[in-house]
Order: structure tokens, then sequence, then C-alpha cells
């Protein structure tokens, strides 16, 4: 049997009296990935490299034939310009569909660089930069799960790299130049981090200034009990909030007293590109604003993803890879509830599907007499609704799109309908963990430090994979 390694690090509780230079450590780090690859089997790696330039030429022929317009980063770019040039950033229409500015002014402070290059130029460097971000994607899930061997972990970027941009939310996200591999990146990596660090929870602030769904993180790390992580979290959105608010006042004042509130600047609830819940109840209902049942569905989704993630968190003792089960509901409830999330939004399908790969991969390992298929069967089954693009095959034209038949509303809705199942699906699995080992269903008051919460050592990932 092999072991599930466990990428974290023991919590300190003495610092280090004499932490290395930044230079130094800024070394270790740009050379890390080639420490890796030299690490890594050669001759599977040289298969798997010559698969994902395969993937990635054919992508690019796709690519040319599909007209990718980019038209995200001309809006992102566009924002930029307002900055820079003092105009009304909430007033702008670009592109032929007169698309606005939808994002809180700190955001459009850092797309300012955007307008000092022209736009055939952003196009190739944005994309190679995604693309670079799948692959930090790719790695900070396979550390979050603690899966496969470090070893196999360059292998798996570098397939997961040439290979994801099939996904249809990769596929979504690269098309438009949208930034949600950078968001789902910070994040992650600010996740990834030692509880003990001091800056925990800066990233999903900085995060959250860009995009305010990210700010459900925070709510993730306070009720898992690290509280500071929070705090900072909300103190560094808050900066970002100040910085807005101290340069472009008047924007600020407009965004978060009017604009942010303007569902319609954002999109149609029920067109097939929203797949959130509130799109999918949309649909469902025949109608382009579910009102106050799309509200309380959304809010009791909210409480009861939140619960479980939370939940999954703080059941370490009983449950391998609680972390990031935990972190990937939290992820789904973030794309479930928000009013509005377009397909690229899912783009958190990649550490969820190198968790389901990493339970199958355990299941598989486990004797022929005991082995079950129910991971390998959820694997497959989110991959191939991932691939599909079958909110598109499936896509009405026009006013058709609240007209459908409840049979053509399933794969129309499919993200919310995966979403749902996952967060079932691991809510099945902890009671099971947690009877199996004769635990509470639920954690107990004053349980925290016992059941490998977070004021435990951080080492949820060590399980054996026979369990």
């Amino acid at each position: 049997m092999t072991a599930v390694q466990d990428e974290r690090s023991p919590v300190r509780t003495v610092p280090d009296p004499s932490p290395a230079p930044l230079s130094d450590r800024l070394r270790l780090a740009l050379g890390a990935p080639v420490r890796a690859l030299r690490e890594a089997p050669r001759r599977p790696l040289l298969a798997a490299s010559a698969l994902a330039l395969l993937s990635l030429v054919v992508y690019a022929v796709v690519r040319h034939f599909v007209h990718t317009s980019m038209v995200d980063m001309i809006v992102y770019r566009a924002e930029g310009a307002a900055v820079a040039n003092g105009t009304d950033l909430y007033a702008l229409r670009v592109t032929e569909w007169n698309l606005p500015a939808t994002y809180p002014p700190f955001a459009a402070m850092l797309f300012v660089p955007t307008t000092w290059f022209p736009v055939p130029f952003l196009r190739v460097v944005i994309t190679l930069g995604n693309l670079g971000l799948l692959a930090l994607l790719t790695h900070l899930s396979f550390k979050l799960v603690g899966w496969p061997r470090r070893e196999l972990r360059p292998i798996g970027v570098v397939l997961v790299t040439g290979l994801g941009v099939w996904l249809e939310p990769v596929f979504t996200t690269l098309r438009y130049g949208q930034i949600n591999l950078a968001l789902a990146c910070l994040i992650l990596w600010d996740l990834t981090r030692p509880d003990t660090h001091r800056g925990k929870g800066m990233a999903i602030g900085i995060a959250a200034g860009l995009k305010l769904t990210p700010g459900l993180f925070a709510v993730y790390l306070l009720l898992t009990g690290r509280v500071r992580a929070a705090f900072t979290a909300g103190l560094t959105f808050l900066g970002t909030f100040l910085i807005g608010a101290l340069f472009l006042p008047d924007a600020t004042w407009g965004f978060w007293t009017k604009y942010l509130y303007d569902s319609s600047r954002v999109g149609k609830t029920e067109i097939v590109d929203n797949q959130s819940l509130r799109g999918a109840l949309a649909r469902l209902l025949h109608t382009a604003d579910p009102g106050v049942l799309a509200t309380l569905g959304a809010g009791l989704v909210a409480l009861a993803g939140l619960a479980v993630a939370a939940w999954a968190a703080r059941s370490g003792r009983w449950l391998p890879r609680s972390e990031a089960w935990g972190v990937c509901c939290a992820a789904v409830t973030a794309v479930l509830i928000s009013p509005i999330s377009w397909t690229h939004h899912w783009v958190w399908c990649v550490p969820l599907l190198v968790l389901l790969a990493a339970e199958a991969s355990v299941e598989h390992a486990r004797p022929a007499g005991v082995r079950r298929l129910r991971w390998r069967a959820a694997f497959w089954a989110t991959l191939v609704a991932f691939l599909s693009f079958a909110m598109w095959a499936a896509k009405p034209l026009g006013p058709a799109v609240l007209h459908m038949s409840p049979l053509r509303q399933l794969p129309t809705s499919i993200y919310p309908w995966v979403g749902l199942c996952f967060l079932l699906a691991a809510a099945i699995r902890m009671r099971a963990r947690r009877r199996s080992a004769g635990a509470p269903p639920v954690r107990l008051p004053g349980q925290r430090g016992g059941d490998g919460g977070p004021d435990a050592t951080r080492g949820r990932q060590q399980a054996p994979a026979a369990r």
C-alpha cells in the first residue's frame, strides 16, 4: 500500500530565529520547478510533454477557427484606460456587445498596465499567462490534496496544463481573456500556506478586492477556527477599498452605492451562460427574475455549503484530505450562490477533479475484495460534465431559453447540478467516515483541538491509502 503523503509542515511553536534572506528564498522558489522536473521520471515526463504539446497545438488551431475575441480582456483594458485618463469608469461601454465595467475600482487600477501594450500583443501574453496560471493552479491543487507523490507531480502539472484547456471553464477563460485562474491561484496559494504564517489571508483579501465572491473564503477561515487569517483577509479587503476610495472617490461611491446592486450590468440571469443556482432556477421557473425563491434557495445553499465545508475541515481525525474537501466545498458554494456565475467562473473544477482523482486512486489501491467503484465513477462523471460543453450544445436561441422542457434544462444547468451533487457527496462521505470511527456525526463544543481542527498539527492528509 502507498501512503498519501502530506505536503504540509508541522506547526512550529517557536519561529525560526534566522530566516533565510529574501533573495535566497526567491532563488529557491524560482528554481523549484526546474528541480522538480529534474527529479521526475524521465520517460513518463517526456511522454506527458509530447501529449501536452500535441494538445496545445490542436487547441491553437481550434482557437483560430472559433475566432477568439478575448472580449473581457478588452473590457479590462478599457477600465485601465478610464483610470489612466480620468474618465467615468462605470459609464464606459466597449465591444459590439456594449459591455460595462463591473469590478470594484481597485481592480480597474490594477488593469492600467494593460493600456501600455497593443491588443494583439496582449492576446498572446495573456493567453500564455493563463496557461502558466493553469499550471500553477494544478500544482497548488496537488499540494492541497497531497496527491500524487512528489516526483510524479511535475508529470501531472504538464498533463493538466496541456489537456486542461479542453475543460469548458478553462477553455472559456482563455477565450475571453478572463482573470478567473489568477483569482483561484491567489486563493489556493493562501489556503495551502501554514496557518501560522502571519500573512495568511492577505491573498484572499486581495482576490476579494478584485472580485467580491472570494470573500466567502474569509468566512470559511473564520468558521474553521483560523480567526487571525480571516481578519487578515478582511483587513486586506478593507485596504483595497480604501485604496480605491483614495484614488477614485467618485467611482468608489458609485460602485458601492449603485452599480454593485445592478445585476443587469453583468448580464441576464436566465441565459445558459449563467451557471449559478439563481440562473438554473430562472430557467426552471421560466422567468427572467426568480425573485425571493432564488434568494432563499441561495441562502439555504450558502448555509449548507459553508456548514459542510467547515465540517469537512474540522474532521481531520476521520477524513483523509479533509482540508481539500473543505476548500472545494467552499469554492463550489461560492459559485453556486453568486447571482451570476458564468461558465468560466467554474475553473474550480481543476482542484475538484484533482481531489476526486485522489479519492479514486486510493480506492483503486485497495484489495480487490473491498474495492469499490464509487469515486472512480464520480471522477469520470464530473470530468465528462466539465468536458461536455453541454450548456452550449443545448442552448436555445433568444427568448426560447425561458420555455425549455425540464429534460432540456438538465444539460443547460449542468454545473449547478454537479455542484449540488458534490456538496451532498461530501456530507455523505464525512458522516460515513465519522460513523465508521464511532465519532459523533457533528463536532461538539470544545472538540476542535482533538479532531484535527485548526489548532492541531496540520497533518490532515497523511492517512494511508488503504483507509
